[in-house]
């Protein structure tokens, strides 16, 4: 049986690669996490390996920021899908808190990779749309893995996955043979979809602001979106595809503006008692809120502005089929209700009890 690990494995992505290379039963699957003392993390992680499976779901600790801690975690292991970094929801003060250990990190990683001189096959880099497109949201172009990101007009968290995957290749380039192992990125937009683990992420933010209200109107905003589970699916194709090595990937549904993302939630869960905001806002309140929502400071470069881009090259390489967007929304919604993540209304709970009923029936 062939190892892979995962990194970062109780992310929200991460969660679903270890899930589906689980579920798949053809490999030994490792995953690390900062503390295996953390049953918060560690739980939800167990628990993803099927009742019948050959092997139990490894957990080794590694840290971003340990160099030393990647050398047993990458041991044995065929295969590499290096997930983890830090996603944070609004800007910090000092930009190298994100920066730092996203571009040391991937570094450290991709470093013990090379110190297996042939054991680590092929690493699978998660990258983002970000990289791609960030800082240059008013150019009137179709957004294509030959782009790259203007890092002058960059926000930090974008500025940290421009700099890391291009250390990323510029390390993989400068290996000594007998030290080289494939590499190829995938670059997500906004990922939505069900959560698996118990602790809230980045992802989720807007779901959970316009189901709660916590936003009276939407920001005029334009983004890639991709579904979680084909994200990490292509991750594990990109694995093993012949195609792979050496590209990047866009792996997106579409480009959306975010008011339709909450059309789609109030169609939904309007009746269910949810006042979801569908208002376009003006761009100099959202200016004037930005002083006290530092979250919404992140957001501001891009209002306005429509972005494009082209997924054709992850659909030919890798055979990459997008869910359909409203699916996308609408079992990320239920399943954030359902998880505690969002408020139920009374209308919510009966519609549940209802189900229940009907079901035992």
């Amino acid at each position: 049986m062939t190892r892979v690990l995962v990194t970062g494995a109780s992310g929200y992505l991460a969660m679903h690669v270890v899930k589906q290379l689980l579920d798949s039963g053809e490999y030994i699957v490792r995953g690390t996490v900062r503390s295996l003392a953390n049953e918060q993390k560690v739980e939800p992680l167990r628990s993803l390996c099927p009742e019948n499976a050959k092997y139990e779901l490894e957990l080794a600790e590694a840290d971003l920021t340990k160099k030393e801690s990647w050398n047993d975690a990458v041991k044995d292991c065929t295969y590499v899908i290096h997930v983890a970094s830090p996603f944070p929801a609004e800007n910090p003060r000092d930009e190298m808190e994100v920066i730092g250990p996203a571009v040391e990190g991937t570094k450290n990683v991709l470093e013990a990779c090379a110190k297996t001189k042939g054991g680590v096959k092929r690493v699978v880099l998660t990258s983002s749309c970000a990289a791609i497109y960030s800082g240059r949201v008013g150019e009137d172009i179709v957004f294509t893995e030959e782009d790259w990101a203007s890092e002058e007009k960059s926000v930090p968290y974008e500025k940290s996955k421009r700099r890391a995957e291009l250390a990323a290749w510029e390390l993989v380039k400068g290996l000594p043979d007998d030290e080289k192992f494939e590499l190829c990125t995938i670059n997500p937009g906004l990922i939505l979809g069900p959560v698996l683990h118990g602790s809230k992420c980045t992802s989720m933010e807007f779901h959970r602001r316009f189901l709660q209200r916590e936003m009276p109107m939407v920001p005029k905003l334009s983004m890639p979106v991709t579904d979680v589970r084909d994200v990490a699916g292509a991750h594990i194709t990109a694995m093993t595809s012949p195609k792979a090595p050496g590209n990047r990937y866009v792996a997106i549904t579409t480009c959306i503006w975010l008011r339709d993302l909450a059309v789609i939630l109030d169609e939904e869960f309007r009746p269910l008692g949810y006042n979801v905001p569908t208002t376009q806002a003006p761009s100099f309140g959202l200016k004037i809120l930005s002083c006290f929502d530092a979250s919404l400071k992140m957001l501001l470069p891009s209002l306005g502005h429509e972005v494009k881009f082209d997924n054709s090259k992850i659909k030919d390489h890798l055979g990459y089929q997008p869910t359909e967007l409203k699916s996308s929304v609408i079992d990320m919604a239920y399943n954030l209700i359902d998880a505690g993540f969002i408020k139920k209304t009374p209308q919510y709970e009966e519609m549940k009890k209802q189900k229940s009923a009907s079901g035992s029936q």
